[in-house]
């Protein structure tokens, strides 16, 4: 009888510890990725990318044909430099008038001098002022017409010098750099390929920071925070897990209906919430590996 009541507890107690979940909740670990595109069309002279490459942030791996780019900053360049040469110099072509204005201011202080004595006639007088009057004109004249020459070719040099920042612009995203500080997981193009705008090159990630994207109840959420230290495992199959420090990161603001893959505490319900787990990686866990929780 004492053997049948033993067999039994044992019994019971294995089923017990059948029925207590390993986590609270369970999900896929993933990292932010970022697909590097093409900004520039032509041939990619350079690529120095292979999958599994550590890049660092603003590295330089490819470069793109420049040559056309380059020839029109030379074109654009050389039409700035006919602009600059064909503004007058306003002082050069005023001088000559100027002159004769002056010349003919003396002369009428001259008739003035020479009419207010009775020893010239007033008409001489007249005559003297209305061409100081005329030169007066055309001075006034030539200036505005210059000055309107000068502010057309300055607009013209500038709208060239906007043209060159633009070339210039383009000439820098020949080259290709890294935005984000990561490893390499995907390669799309070769060296030597023709490559057009929004082409997608390569695909890299930071997989020193991970985090386990996990699902959990309604239940579950009042008890989560965004900054709890939690307690993470990564999955290797076969009973084979490691753990490690975690930190809640973020908590989805909307509900969504259960994953068939995911497990959560209470399996009735349909509705469940995303929530992410920063996990620093240490090149055991993977992209897409299962990993569990507790909270």
């Amino acid at each position: 009888m004492k053997n049948v009541i033993l067999i039994s507890t044992l019994l019971m107690l294995v089923a017990c510890g059948a029925n207590e979940k390993e986590y609270d909740a369970t999900g896929t670990f993933e990292a932010t990725e970022t697909i590097v595109s093409a900004e520039q069309s032509g041939v990619l002279l350079h690529f120095d990318v292979e999958e599994g490459n550590v890049l660092k942030q603003g590295q330089e791996v490819g470069l793109v044909d420049t040559t056309q780019v380059w020839l029109k900053i030379q074109q654009t360049s050389a039409m700035k430099a006919v602009y600059r040469s064909q503004k007058p110099d306003m002082e050069a072509q005023i001088a000559a008038i100027r002159q004769q204005l002056t010349k003919a201011q003396q002369e009428q202080q001259r008739y003035q001098e020479l009419v207010a004595d009775g020893a010239a006639p007033s008409k001489i007088l007249d005559d003297a002022a209305n061409q100081v009057k005329v030169l007066q004109k055309q001075l006034a004249a030539q200036q505005s017409a210059l000055s309107t020459n000068i502010q057309a070719l300055d607009k013209q040099m500038a709208t060239a010098d906007v043209q060159v920042s633009q070339l210039q612009d383009q000439l820098r995203k020949c080259h290709i750099t890294t935005p984000a500080q990561g490893t390499v997981l995907e390669k799309y193009v070769e060296q030597g390929e023709f490559v057009s705008v929004g082409k997608p090159l390569f695909k890299v990630a930071d997989v020193g920071q991970m985090f386990l994207r996990a699902y959990v109840t309604s239940v579950q959420l009042q008890h989560i925070k965004i900054g709890q230290q939690v307690k993470v495992f990564a999955d290797y199959g076969d009973g084979g897990k490691k753990g490690y420090d975690g930190k809640v990161s973020w908590i989805s603001s909307r509900s969504e209906f259960t994953p068939k893959t995911i497990l959560t505490d209470d399996e009735r319900a349909d509705l469940v919430y995303a929530v992410k787990v920063a996990v620093k990686g240490d090149g055991y866990i993977k992209i897409g590996m299962y990993g569990g929780v507790q909270f």
